[in-house]
């Protein structure tokens, strides 16, 4: 395994393709991301890797600064850019109540999510997956992505297809010119497409490395 990841270390998926850098989630940066977990740019723990490796899969601790008024929700996204695919790997996909404030240690448990939270599809199942890169890869970078979003978008807990809507599908219907495009978007909060404010609000970010 070391050997292919030897082979692999100048194949990586990169920033272009993340969240951060679709068109329609662009949005000013007003928000402040932070972990007691890890710093930013700073190793993450390996009890928030995946189990297979030693890990307990545990989503680390976030928190953020108020969100703007006008915020109906919240979209994180965690991101690994340095998969050996043409796009990074969706760790987790999850809608929050913006008035949580905060995601305590294990908030992103597929089995047990924190009150407030609502977990999508990611590119392994739903909930927090930690990360595993290959051995001899080098370091990969997570990059933890909250964005504020001025309407709600997802649909009642368990509908179709939102849930069930692959992560990247969910993104581009998300930031379609078309907001009726977007998985169950709640009625009555598409605004009119050519009079439609941002649909980002604030946004933040913050990344944690790994490597075996």
């Amino acid at each position: 395994m070391t050997l292919l990841g030897r082979l692999l270390k100048n194949r990586r998926a990169g920033e272009a393709h993340t969240a951060w850098h679709r068109p329609d989630l662009r949005g000013p940066e007003l928000l402040t991301l932070t972990s007691r977990d890890f710093a930013d740019g700073g190793a993450l723990p390996l009890e928030h890797g995946a189990k297979f490796i030693g890990g307990e899969d545990l989503s680390p601790h976030l928190a953020w600064t108020p969100p703007p008024p006008g915020t109906a929700q919240l979209l994180l996204v965690v991101e690994d850019i340095d998969v050996p695919l043409g796009k990074p790997a969706v760790h987790c996909l999850a809608l929050v109540d913006p008035a949580s404030g905060h995601l305590d240690r294990g908030a992103l448990d597929a089995r047990r999510p924190a009150a407030g939270v609502r977990l999508l599809r990611s590119t392994v199942g739903r909930g927090y997956h930690g990360p595993a890169p290959i051995k001899g890869h080098g370091p990969h970078h997570y990059v933890f992505q909250l964005f504020a979003l001025a309407t709600t978008v997802g649909g009642a807990p368990g509908a179709a297809p939102g849930d069930r809507t692959r992560p990247r599908a969910f993104l581009a219907a998300l930031t379609a010119s078309d907001p009726g495009t977007a998985p169950d978007l709640d009625p009555g909060t598409a605004p009119d497409p050519g009079t439609a404010p941002a649909l980002v609000l604030a946004r933040a970010r913050m990344t944690g490395t790994f490597e075996r």
